[in-house]
């Protein structure tokens, strides 16, 4: 077992728009707590709309770690989120503050709680533009070739994915599902995902959605456009809204787009986290009552 110095106090998922940010504030509030963000686009600056970050007046309302902190077309990965976000869960510790790791990204969580095989290579950005300039019918066809489980444990639809799974093959001339091996158990005192009713997730996104433009969308992606990298560039709603700015697309087509876009990735983020045993499914009262007991539990 990890120390209590080591290992996260609880761990919040969920697909997008089931209200991790606001549980996690209040239970931050109510605990002491340091919120480090575990979604993969929220760690970037220059497109906070569009990647649903906490708003000022949110981050104001507790300490927050890994939100907008990172040029867009810096290059991450899991092995590189983990090494960050665990000195961060570290740092919250020695402040005497619960580390409480929040976000969707369902391989970042799975990297902190159980640790990544020894020898995953970081990005190297020369091989990356080289993958980057081919077509991605072609790198899905040599990833399975050379990693067959790939087939059945990578996204064949993300790009970044596809990149990066060839790009470790390459690099190691191991297949990159072998990186899989659990090395470590970081666990958490409390763990689960925010858990709600189809048509209640499919609402929110949609309200989400709609205020796009309202908060002025347009001139966030216009501004970002030229800095964003391979990562930044997958993020729900740039390409839709770069085909509105360019005349291709009606605003209501591209909000649209957005919606059944956010919708399929809730849907796979679901899948995922149903999958992860350690983490109860709960709605967020339900939540809110767990934690709070069993934090109060551990401190007898």
């Amino acid at each position: 077992m990890p120390s209590e110095e080591t290992s996260p106090a609880i761990v919040i998922g969920g697909p997008t728009a089931s209200g991790k940010s606001a549980l996690a504030i209040r239970l931050a509030q109510t605990i002491g707590g340091e919120i480090i963000n575990a979604d993969a686009f929220q760690l970037y600056r220059g497109l906070p709309l569009l990647t649903a970050q906490p708003t000022p007046k949110e981050l104001a309302l507790a300490p927050h770690q890994l939100v907008g902190e990172f040029e867009p077309d810096e290059l991450f990965d899991a092995a590189r989120y983990l090494n960050i976000a665990r000195e961060r869960i570290s740092n919250s510790r020695k402040a005497g503050l619960v580390p409480m790791l929040v976000g969707g990204t369902g391989l970042y969580i799975r990297a902190v709680l159980y640790g990544l095989t020894a020898g995953l290579p970081g990005p190297d950005a020369a091989l990356r533009s080289t993958l980057e300039a081919r077509p991605m019918d072609e790198l899905r066809h040599e990833l399975v070739l050379v990693d067959p489980e790939a087939a059945h444990l990578v996204d064949l639809q993300n790009p970044r994915r596809v990149i990066r799974a060839l790009e470790v093959c390459l690099l190691t001339g191991r297949p990159f599902t072998s990186f899989r091996e659990q090395t470590s158990a970081e666990r958490p005192v409390v763990g689960m995902w925010l858990s709600l009713p189809r048509e209640v997730l499919h609402r929110n996104i949609e309200t989400r959605a709609g205020r796009l433009f309202e908060n002025g969308v347009e001139e966030e992606v216009r501004n970002a456009l030229p800095r964003l990298g391979l990562n930044a560039q997958q993020a729900i709603g740039v390409k839709d809204v770069r085909d509105f700015l360019n005349g291709t697309v009606s605003k209501d087509k591209a909000l649209e787009n957005i919606i059944f876009a956010t919708r399929q990735y809730a849907r796979r983020q679901e899948t995922w986290f149903k999958k992860e045993h350690g983490l109860r499914p709960q709605s967020e009262e339900e939540a809110m009552a767990f934690c709070l007991e069993l934090l109060h539990r551990r401190s007898k």
